[in-house]
């Protein structure tokens, strides 16, 4: 393909996310088996430039002041250092490139903004969630929301019922991966984002069942439930297993886990990963109705959110959220917590999890949780970690675990872990 084609295809892809809930990741596969005509290196350079459009989107969109993917496409070359010649080149009009610029674009492209912009595009977030962000991150908002516009690492979580992470990170060092070991989780390994990344999926390691791909914050949400040995676990929003087969390593395989959804499809792909880890204590359950009767000695609740915590790998997100989506989530989130406490064992532990960073998501949901449910205590997630071995102390200034690419160098991330007093 020649450059301007690429270019093309990325207006077009972008297009069709705006009309489309379908992952970006998802869509560019998808493109790519209808347009067999590009290569691997066309896919990955269409691929990368989609990622960062998506990003940058707000900041691009104010260069042009026009919110248009042709717009956006245009203001990402000229953030490249491209000149107005360069651009005229590669919007000529020619067969399978973009139709050549109007005197509209002309003009956006020699007179930038003069005025700075706002706080919502400084930081590459939705213009409405400017109040909960201030509450999220106060001084830092601006540092907080640019880390989460960065484009983000890979990280394994290495499965103990099958390796060591000394032995996987020497073989993936061995050849040429720039692994290093995640700064809290004892079973991380992370390798900073760059080409090849894509073959790990199928390496020798990972079809062995040695790793899965997961961030370390999710991977300390996972050890912050204690699971241990002979447990009846729960995991009420298992989507496709990744917590329940971290559970099952630090369970060493032994006692059981009921992992339920509503999506038969996302758990029926639960089947091969556990086969692949060498597990064989996940019990597969889709809701239809009431949760698996307990009691459980571990409730986990990985809640359905906003996925603000992970923007910097599906940017797609930012775009398609609205405050009527957030009351909805919020409305499923309570509705969660409270079938899940009536599964937890007198003694036992509830965990709420989500991948937002967002108060109304996390700390608001378990203030109200709490007010209706006194017999629940919150424990400490940071007095924890310590106790259970935690070789590094985490950096949260609360009982609850708060991730963040600035400050944790991971997804963003919440947990907060519940004990049902004995009887």
């Amino acid at each position: 393909m020649t450059p301007s084609a690429r270019l093309q295809a990325a207006i077009e892809i972008l297009d069709r996310l705006q009309s489309t809930n379908q992952p970006a990741d998802r869509l560019l596969r998808d493109w790519a088996r209808g347009n067999r005509f590009a290569g691997s290196k066309d896919r990955a350079a269409i691929a990368e430039r989609i990622f960062a459009l998506l990003r940058l989107r707000n900041s691009l969109s104010w260069r042009m002041q026009d919110q248009s993917p042709r717009a956006i496409v245009i203001a990402s070359l000229l953030a490249e250092g491209k000149s107005q010649e360069d651009l005229e080149t590669l919007f000529d009009g020619s067969r399978y490139g973009p139709a050549a610029l109007t005197e509209d674009e002309r003009r956006h492209i020699a007179n930038p903004p003069p005025d700075s912009a706002p706080l919502w595009v400084q930081g590459e977030f939705p213009a409405f969630l400017q109040p909960e962000l201030e509450r999220a991150f106060g001084k830092n908002l601006l540092a907080e929301t640019k880390a989460l516009a960065s484009r983000a690492p890979v990280d394994l979580r290495v499965n103990s019922l099958k390796a060591s992470r000394a032995d996987v990170l020497r073989q993936l060092q061995s050849e040429g991966y720039a692994a290093e070991p995640t700064v809290y989780s004892p079973l991380g390994i992370r390798i900073p984002s760059g080409e090849g990344l894509s073959s790990l999926s199928r390496h020798a390691l990972f079809e062995a069942g040695a790793f899965e791909f997961q961030d370390e914050a999710a991977q300390i949400a996972s050890l912050l439930a204690q699971a241990r040995p002979g447990e009846h676990v729960l995991d009420l929003a298992a989507g496709a297993g990744g917590k329940s087969l971290a559970l099952a390593a630090a369970m060493e395989n032994r006692g059981e886990i009921v992992a339920c959804d509503i999506d038969g499809k996302r758990l029926f792909a639960l089947e091969p990963r556990a086969a692949r880890a060498g597990v064989s204590i996940i019990r597969t359950h889709v809701l239809r109705g009431e949760p698996p009767q307990g009691p459980f000695d571990l409730v986990f609740v990985d809640a359905p959110c906003s996925g603000s915590g992970v923007w910097r790998r599906q940017p797609e997100l930012k775009t398609r959220l609205t405050e009527n989506r957030l009351a909805e989530l919020a409305s499923l989130q309570d509705h969660l917590l409270n079938q899940a406490a009536t599964c937890v064992a007198p003694g036992g532990r509830l965990v709420y999890a989500t991948c937002s960073i967002l108060p109304r998501e996390n700390e608001d949901r378990l203030a109200a949780f709490l007010a209706t449910h006194p017999q629940f205590r919150l424990a400490n997630a940071a007095a924890l970690w310590r106790e259970n071995g935690g070789e590094i102390d985490l950096p949260t200034p609360d009982d609850f675990f708060h991730a963040s690419p600035y400050v944790t160098g991971t997804d963003g991330f919440f947990t907060a872990i519940l004990v049902l007093e004995g009887t």
